[in-house]
């Protein structure tokens, strides 16, 4: 499964209207997680490692992310995490 990861500009953030999504907020902590919807974030805040079976990748303040659909992975909140996002 893939993971993409973008760095938008003001223009296209303003595009896909992320002023009305949700926010989530995490501290430093690791958990396990799966993802049972396509979810699309983008990062306010923080630092996180997401550990995949065929490895990890880091997320941070900038990053707008597409998790996919029965996507299984770990958590590792390096730096206290607030996100926009929403489900597909």
């Amino acid at each position: 499964m893939y993971i993409k990861v973008e760095r938008p500009t003001q223009e296209e953030l303003e595009k896909l209207n992320i002023d009305n999504w949700e926010t989530w907020i995490c501290g430093e902590s690791k958990f396990n997680w799966e993802y049972t919807e396509e979810e699309i974030c983008y990062f306010l805040e923080g630092k996180v490692i997401i550990e995949v079976n065929k490895g990890q990748i880091t997320l941070e303040k900038g990053d707008l992310v597409v998790f996919p659909k029965d996507l299984k992975c770990v958590w590792n909140v390096l730096e206290p995490v607030r996100k926009l996002y929403k489900f597909n």
